[in-house]
């Protein structure tokens, strides 16, 4: 190469260098914050300026009184109360009103964020029923309006009813030969009258410091000596010295005394020798053209209203009857006349017209309706879902269906008022719980506990027993569970895919009184810790921790295999008086005891759910 090609190339790249400098010359003076340090005494970047840091998420005692905030100041209970009584109204079990109501409380859910909400059917379980159109008169010597309503279940007629009012005067089968073919058309009066009682406790009623301290210093069953009942007492529970029991729900006749302080006592058999049951199959069997029964209520025309009693053609019975034969929801169920309930002071005063020589002549108007298009039967459930331990499960839940004469208000909308308001509350404070909260609304409660029943069965698990041939069988496969010893021997807890996932259920079902406590249903593991959940509340009344059971309503569907299942302990205000009656109705119900009890509800859920272990469970499953 020559010098003067030499001397060229120099100065092409000292050119190219020049301009490469000042290029990245101007990329630094543009963008300086991607190349050039930060030193430590420089102010931040703007991003980094305004910047907030996250809050601390609240403790648990600030959940709590938040909990207590929202349920005390800005309640919905009343307006979910007030729906499920005064516009959904009467909702036995498979009837129009029933689905309306799983509708109703499956969207209401649904719409404050509760995921999962659906209808989950149980069954078959058979007929619903509604009454269409109803009215009772004496027309002659005089018009007496009487206080009645149809039997749950009880068929209608086509045609208005005018007849002639016959008492049935019988005390055994020989005094039925008199009436033979005498009924055919007529109005019979099948009850024997009998007194009202009168009341001179004051009511409504609370409970007082010395029965929740009895009930607070109650020995295990197992270290009480046995007490038997004095023969025949098997009246309905008093206010005053059996606070917080529950009477029998269904259609099995039975009262249930309270479990405070002494064992409940046996149950009253159905007896199968004459009763009023047999002068009622007689009367039917004769022809008349509806049959009148005495209402067990005594307060002032109420009327307690119970399910009508299929009567078979003679011969045909079913192998074993129960009060008359099988259900009345039944799609085999024969056909009968009409069934109705007489308010026990009406009812008295007809027999004694009767006995005095009147004969009175009366006039019925009865159309019901049977809905067979379904004969399944729907639980309401939804969840509140968790996170770390999601997949474990705090339940609480109340029976949704009523007894046909009133609204259900005390038994047992209020419970379900209380169940969904305090899943309102736990939502409110949009801080998701470690466990999944659900709820379940249950139906069914009445004729047996069906509905829990079956949701415990799929979800949790069941019990199956041997048969003589060794085969096991299920409640899911129609088999019976027995409560023998041979039985006992034999039986085997079946566990579904959620039984060890479970922490505990609790349960709201003694009327519409505000809670006091809770019932350890036998659990003396967790004294310490419901007592210790109970402390904050004390001023609002709740405070009493009790190992005895309660029993008759759906906790037991979960602690008959084993599972945490509770009742809490309640006012009855005026429960005993107005449950299964025709003044079963919201003004009955007072709400601002509905409010305290959702607070109480909401603080012993939520806690359940935040738990670092499940709550303990009773050393061995109880014999179901």
């Amino acid at each position: 190469m020559t010098p003067a090609s030499v001397s060229r190339l120099a100065t092409f790249h000292r050119r190219s260098l020049s301009r490469l400098s000042e290029v990245l010359l101007t990329c630094l003076t543009a963008v300086p914050c991607l190349f050039l340090p930060v030193c430590a005494d420089d102010p931040p970047p703007a991003a980094e300026t305004n910047a907030v840091e996250k809050p601390a998420p609240p403790s648990l005692a600030e959940c709590l009184a938040k909990l207590r905030d929202e349920g005390t100041n800005r309640s919905q209970i009343n307006e979910i109360f007030t729906y499920l009584t005064d516009v959904v109204g009467p909702r036995l079990t498979a009837s129009p009103g029933a689905r309306r109501a799983n509708e109703w409380t499956r969207d209401k859910l649904a719409s404050w964020g509760l995921t999962n909400a659906h209808l989950e059917p149980w069954g078959p379980f058979g007929r619903g029923w509604s009454v269409k159109r109803f009215s009772a008169q004496v027309i002659d010597p005089q018009c007496i309006p009487l206080i009645a309503w149809p039997k749950a279940w009880s068929h209608g007629s086509e045609w208005p009813i005018v007849g002639d009012l016959v008492y049935l005067d019988a005390r055994s089968e020989a005094d039925l030969e008199a009436y033979k073919g005498k009924l055919k058309g007529c109005v019979v009066l099948v009850s024997a009258p009998r007194d009202i009682a009168f009341r001179f406790e004051p009511s409504p009623v609370r409970l007082t410091d010395a029965e929740l301290l009895r009930m607070a210093n109650a020995e295990p069953a197992a270290r009480r000596a046995p007490r038997r009942p004095p023969p025949g007492d098997f009246r309905r529970p008093s206010p005053t010295n059996a606070p917080a029991a529950r009477p029998q729900a269904g259609n099995r006749g039975d009262v249930r005394p309270p479990s405070t302080n002494a064992p409940a006592p046996p149950r009253r058999r159905p007896s199968f020798g004459f009763s009023s049951m047999d002068k009622l199959r007689f009367a039917v069997h004769e022809g008349a053209a509806a049959t009148v029964s005495i209402s067990t209520s005594d307060e002032f025309g109420a009327l307690m209203v119970g399910s009508a009693t299929p009567v078979y053609p003679q011969g045909a019975e079913p192998e074993r009857p129960s009060f008359g034969g099988g259900s009345p929801w039944a799609t085999n169920a024969p056909a009968g006349p009409p069934q109705i309930v007489l308010a026990a002071e009406h009812y008295n005063r007809l027999v004694s017209m009767i006995r005095n020589g009147e004969k009175p002549k009366v006039a019925l108007e009865v159309q019901t309706q049977f809905h067979d298009q379904d004969l399944m039967c729907y639980n309401t459930i939804a969840e509140i879902p968790g996170t770390d331990r999601h997949r474990e499960i705090v339940m609480l839940g109340a029976h949704i269906d009523s007894a046909p004469g009133g609204t259900g208000a005390t038994d047992n909308a209020a419970g379900v008022a209380v169940c969904m308001e305090a899943v309102r509350l736990i939502r409110s404070l949009e801080l998701p719980p470690r466990r999944t909260i659900r709820i379940g609304i249950w139906t069914g409660e009445e004729q047996g506990l069906h509905g829990s029943r079956a949701y415990v069965t799929r979800h949790f698990g069941y019990y199956t027993n041997r048969n003589d041939d060794g085969v096991l069988r299920s409640p899911r496969d129609g088999g019976r569970q027995r409560s023998d010893s041979r039985a006992a021997d034999n039986r085997k807890l079946v566990r579904q895919r959620e039984y060890n996932r479970f922490s505990a259920y609790f349960n709201l079902d003694n009327g519409a009184g505000r809670i006091r406590g809770i019932y350890l249903q036998g659990n003396e593991a967790l004294r310490p810790v419901f007592r210790q959940w109970l402390g904050p509340l004390r001023e609002l009344g709740a405070e009493t921790v009790t190992v005895s059971n309660t029993h008759g309503t759906d906790h037991l569907s979960f602690d008959a295999i084993g599972l945490p299942g509770f009742q809490f302990i309640q006012d009855p205000v005026e429960y005993f008086r107005s449950y299964h009656t025709t003044m079963d109705v919201r003004p009955r119900a007072p709400v601002k005891d509905l409010e305290q009890a959702a607070v109480v509800m909401a603080t012993f859920v939520y806690q359940t759910a935040m738990m670092d272990e499940k709550l303990p469970r009773k050393p061995k499953p109880p014999t179901p």
